[in-house]
Parts: structure tokens; C-alpha cells; sequence
């Protein structure tokens, strides 16, 4: 039998903004430590979010004991505490931006995505004659590979990752975000969407693809942890 383990982790200091990937990070009861901490709003108050604006993609925050700093292509990297920081955004993304600390973060929720999910996908998606994407159109915090059945994150009602446990909360509903390329910072699409309709139709609406989760126990958890779903904690997949 395969065993499953985790290949991926990654945080989002900045929501809409690009991940920082980890070889280690530290889950609490509020989710990955520091994911989500801040964000970007318009003039009105407004979280920016990346269909809206997908230039997002192309800012990359750095989170350094403490201190975040932002990059961009072509621009000098400024401090979040700086008095420059909003006028940068702005220039960034070509519209009037304030970096925010939003009061919910993440809301506590881990996402998580499968191998095995983005294979089948994938799959279905060349089957068009159209290119594979990337893990990164999903954004997910964890990424588990060595699962044999796509979507086997839908059917855990709890898994364990080194001494951590997380538990189901729900599906994902994928929007236009998936849409953005993340390495130009452009509009691609319809894909995923497209694909995802023919199989993934949520009861409630939309497509769904990976699973939130919370954390019950805190802990460390690393690459190439082992991600068991324990005997009895498993439904079958949608």
C-alpha cells in the first residue's frame, strides 16, 4: 500500500497575493501560522481579490522574523511599514491600494489538495487538447501525494500529519480565481472551470476541488511527513 505523505507547503502572508513555500511550518488552532495576516483593499475598504485584480499574483511577500516585506518584477521591494508601501501598491496594480490587516485572517481553515486530484484533472483536461496547469492555480496551504483515489481529501472526516490532527470542515467551491495564471499574473481561463463542471458539481452550487480543514491538535508538521486518515475516518469521495 502507498503511504500518503505530504509534499507541499505553502503559506499566503498577503490574501490574493503569491504563496511562500516551506519545507516546515507550524499549524495552530487558527490555521497556518501567519497565513493570511494581511491584505490589500481599494479606495472603498474593499479586499482586492485576484480575479479583480490579478496583478496580485505577481506581488511576492516575504515574511521575515516578523517583518514583511513586498516584491514585484521590475520594482524596488518595500516594507510593509513603510510610508511608501500604499503608493507602491498603487503603482503595482495601477489603481489606488492599502495594505490591511483584516480582523479574520484565514479563518482558521487549512486548504488542502491531492496529487492524485490534479492528475485526474489534468487528465480530463488534455483529453481537450488543452495544456495541464499547475498545482499553484488551486492555492492550496497542503499538498498530499501517494493517495491512489482523486479527491480522498473530500471523503477524510479527520487525518492525521505527524503529531497534528485536522478535521473536515468542507469541500472547496473553486471561483475565477483558478483562472488567473500565477506566474503572469493574467486572466487565462475557462480552464479549470470548464473541466471541473462535467464532474465536479457541488450539491449546493458551483464546482468543488480539495477540501478545508481545521486543526484539533497544533503541531509541526514537515515535508515528507506521513498523512494518515485513520481506520473509520473515511467516507467515500465525491
Amino acid at each position: 500500500m502507498t503511504v500518503a505523505r505530504l509534499v507541499g507547503i505553502t503559506y499566503y502572508p498577503v490574501k490574493g497575493c503569491a504563496g511562500t513555500e516551506l519545507s516546515e511550518a507550524v499549524l495552530t488552532s487558527s490555521g497556518l501560522l501567519h497565513d493570511r495576516t494581511y491584505a490589500i483593499a481599494d479606495e472603498k475598504g474593499e479586499l482586492r481579490w485576484q480575479w479583480g485584480d490579478p496583478k496580485l499574483a505577481l506581488i511576492t511577500p516575504e515574511l521575515t522574523e516578523g517583518e514583511l516585506t513586498l516584491r514585484a518584477p521590475g520594482r524596488d521591494p518595500v516594507r510593509a511599514d513603510g510610508a511608501d508601501v500604499h503608493d507602491w501598491l498603487t503603482e503595482v496594480l495601477g489603481t489606488p491600494s492599502t495594505l490591511v490587516r483584516p480582523p479574520a485572517g484565514n479563518n482558521g481553515r487549512l486548504h488542502l489538495v491531492s496529487r492524485a486530484s490534479l492528475d485526474a484533472l489534468n487528465h480530463r483536461i488534455t483529453e481537450r487538447g488543452e495544456t495541464p496547469l499547475p498545482m499553484n492555480r488551486f492555492r492550496p496551504n497542503l499538498v498530499v501525494d501517494g493517495w491512489d483515489t482523486p479527491h480522498t481529501e473530500d471523503g477524510a472526516a479527520r487525518l492525521t500529519i505527524a503529531d497534528t490532527e485536522l478535521v473536515f470542515t468542507e469541500d472547496t467551491i473553486r471561483c475565477a480565481i483558478t483562472m488567473v495564471d500565477q506566474r503572469t499574473g493574467r486572466r487565462s481561463g475557462p480552464e479549470p472551470l470548464r473541466t471541473l463542471a462535467d464532474y465536479r458539481r457541488a450539491d449546493g452550487g458551483g464546482v468543488a476541488f480539495g477540501a478545508y480543514f481545521e486543526v484539533r491538535r497544533a503541531g509541526k508538521v514537515s515535508l515528507g511527513d506521513e498523512v494518515v486518515v485513520p481506520s473509520g475516518a473515511s467516507e467515500s469521495s465525491a
